[in-house]
């Protein structure tokens, strides 16, 4: 694990149990390694603090979003939620 994944993880286990905690961490770092490699555990925090939704999967969720809609290249941010793709999405690994 990455210093970023054990920091958010830590911060993040404050508010929820510490599986959750982990998925949130481990999805924070996947976008980074995707998307934004410069991405600090602090920025994301700041960012999360910001979230307009005290329950800590909604404000996560809002979080993801908030860093996709920041970077041209991620266009779905949905993988990245603490629940990844729902049951109403579509699947993507079928390509057209």
């Amino acid at each position: 694990m990455s210093d970023r994944t054990d920091d958010l993880a830590d911060a993040f286990g404050e508010e929820v149990d510490t599986d959750i905690a982990q998925t949130a961490a481990e999805s924070v770092q996947s976008f980074a390694e995707q998307y934004d490699g410069e991405l600090t555990s602090q920025a994301v925090l700041d960012r999360f603090e910001d979230a307009p939704y005290a329950d800590f999967q909604r404000a996560f969720n809002w979080l993801v979003g908030d860093l996709a809609a920041e970077n041209e290249d991620c266009t779905d941010s949905r993988e990245f939620r603490i629940e990844g793709y729902d049951q109403f999405a579509a699947d993507p690994t079928i390509k057209g």
